[in-house]
């Protein structure tokens, strides 16, 4: 999905894709809600239908020569997310230059609330020396400026 957003000024294009998780036992903690642990493995599941939509996901990534590790992950939690739920995880590409920064939302599926906000960011890494790049390969940046 490409979305046109108003800001001052003009008009900014996103990318952004979704995918739907539904929370399962194995995902609670004592207290019967998710475990705060496994919302990095819901934000997973955005960000790979994200990297797939761009067409630049982690096998892509490994073949163009760069790993892309998570240097910062950030998480607010607004509501809890229970047994059974289904959560539909809304991954929106924020930055690509220089690194790739991902929002998310994660919202109930049947009434549209929004459980939990969070935001990542990648850096591109070159696999071969492990050199930090200062600039977002070419390969990735052909990529996303097909899709806007």
């Amino acid at each position: 999905m490409v979305q046109f957003l108003r800001f001052l000024g003009g008009w900014a294009v996103t990318i952004s894709a979704e995918a739907t998780v539904e929370v399962q036992f194995y995902d609670l903690d004592p207290m019967h809600v998710v475990w705060h642990g496994n919302y990095a493995r819901f934000l997973e599941v955005g960000r790979g239908a994200l990297l797939d939509r761009i067409g630049y996901n982690y096998r892509e990534m490994a073949a163009s020569g760069y790993m892309w590790p998570i240097v910062d992950m950030r998480l607010k939690y607004v509501r809890a997310a229970r047994l059974g739920q289904s959560i539909r995880v809304v991954a929106t590409l924020v930055e690509y230059e220089n690194r790739l920064r991902i929002d998310y939302r994660l919202l109930d599926v049947e009434s549209g609330e929004v459980l939990t906000k969070a935001q990542t960011t990648q850096v591109a890494v070159q696999a071969e020396t492990g050199e930090l790049c200062l600039e977002s390969p070419a390969t990735l940046i052909e990529r996303v400026g097909r899709l806007l």
